[in-house]
């Protein structure tokens, strides 16, 4: 039966993403001092304000204000029109010092299991499928690669010179009678810019240079046709944006990070935890089964879903969801156990499966958490050792370069070793 799915993404200047960006500026900024870091950081903004707040039990000393101003000058807020600008908006710091009755849960050899326990209970999901070369569905890996372009042609300065920071996409995809994605129904965009006295000719313009030089660029040919559907700036106008226009707050875009609304969400948000709390860890690990079941050729689209008591390390069950695809003669529930035996779930397994104790996620708070490249680049650490003499111990602090692998779930790297424990060639 044919249908359609639609889903949305935003962009780095949406509010709830310059939230989300200065949390996981916040851990990154302490886990390249302290790789043990436990950080909870929630972040609110307004207009001309940003408030931080949370938990963190850390050896780093950072400028919490220093931090969020460098953060949203990267953004592009860096005009006093904007009502909410880099230099002179207002920052306010509550952080404390995470609950001691969490940490010793979590700490190893330290709780009633004596393995890192999981940071909270809850259920994680994953997510994949071979609509796109990303393993991601398709109305939402669209809609990521619309926003995405818009920041690059604002921060070219060439193209669309009037592009403020909040853009937002959404793409509607039509499928046929088999549930395989047949065109782009329908595409919105909804961008910020630069206020003009002739609206009716600014709209006509942005419309007009997006599909130009957004839509082309991002969508395949094959998939668009003279029915496909556009809402560009469909209010008319959009020059209050950002968080002057909206008030921002970390986590409110749980489902532009993940899926798009396909598969599941287990609720918990990304930006500003630690890895200990596998709201985060074990739903990147989650992603990483299954995007490498599905290009192993176990199914064509799979959910994994994965759940943890507090303070235990083993997870309490994984579940396998094919929808029906499989291409192996087991059912979902032996697809499981086998998953159970090669991938190890406990949370220090996969903190350290993926390496996640570095300043790495300030680049995943916008454009989506899943279906990017894994990729190496250098990054700073700030790390204390401790150094001895004449008997007497001091603490010196080193400065060093690392090249730091950032996306590390989303390498097909254990493809080989599912293969072989499913007997597929």
């Amino acid at each position: 039966m044919a249908y359609l799915f639609t889903s949305e993404s935003v962009s780095e200047g949406h509010p709830d993403k310059v939230a989300d960006q200065i949390s996981d500026a916040v851990l990154d900024a302490m886990l390249s001092q302290d790789p043990n870091s436990r950080v909870a950081c929630e972040t609110l903004v307004t207009t001309g304000l940003v408030v931080v707040a949370g938990e963190v039990t850390t050896q780093a000393y950072i400028d919490v204000q220093e931090v969020v101003r460098k953060t949203i000058k990267k953004i592009g807020y860096t005009k006093a029109e904007y009502m909410f600008e880099s230099e002179s908006c207002g920052i306010l710091t509550a952080l404390h010092q995470q609950s001691p009755d969490i940490a010793q849960g979590v700490n190893e050899g330290e709780g009633l299991d004596k393995d890192q326990g999981a940071g909270d209970q809850g259920m994680m999901f994953g997510y994949a499928t071979k609509e796109t070369p990303e393993f991601m569905p398709m109305a939402l890996a669209f809609s990521h690669r619309i926003v995405k372009k818009m920041s690059e042609l604002r921060k070219e300065g060439k193209t669309m010179k009037y592009l403020r920071p909040d853009t937002k996409s959404q793409v509607t995809i039509e499928y046929d009678d088999n549930g395989k994605p047949k065109r782009v129904h329908t595409v919105v965009v909804s961008t910020q810019h630069d206020d003009f006295d002739k609206e009716k000719a600014m709209l006509d313009k942005i419309k007009a240079d997006v599909l130009k030089h957004v839509i082309p660029a991002v969508i395949p040919k094959n998939l668009l046709d003279s029915k496909t559907i556009y809402h560009v700036n469909p209010t008319g106008k959009f020059v209050i944006g950002g968080p002057h226009g909206d008030s921002g707050l970390t986590g409110r875009k749980i489902i532009v990070d993940t899926y798009g609304g396909k598969g599941a969400h287990g609720g918990g948000a990304f930006s500003g935890k630690d890895p200990s709390k596998v709201d985060r860890s074990a739903a990147y690990a989650a992603r990483h089964i299954a995007k490498n079941l599905v290009a192993a050729g176990v199914a064509d689209e799979i959910l994994v879903q994965v759940a943890y008591a507090i303070g235990v390390a083993k997870p309490v069950s994984l579940t396998i969801n094919t929808y029906g695809t499989s291409k192996v003669k087991l059912t979902d529930g032996q697809i499981a156990e086998k998953v159970l035996g090669i991938f190890d779930m406990r949370p220090k397994a996969i903190v350290e499966r993926f390496g996640l104790k570095y300043p790495i996620y300030s680049e995943t708070a916008a454009y989506g958490h899943m279906g990017r490249e894994s990729y190496k680049k250098d990054v700073e650490l700030s790390y204390v050792s401790v150094k001895e003499e004449k008997g007497v111990k001091t603490e010196v602090r080193k400065k060093t370069k690392k090249s730091v692998e950032f996306f590390t779930w989303e390498k097909l790297d254990y493809v080989a070793p599912v293969k072989k424990a499913f007997g597929i060639k």
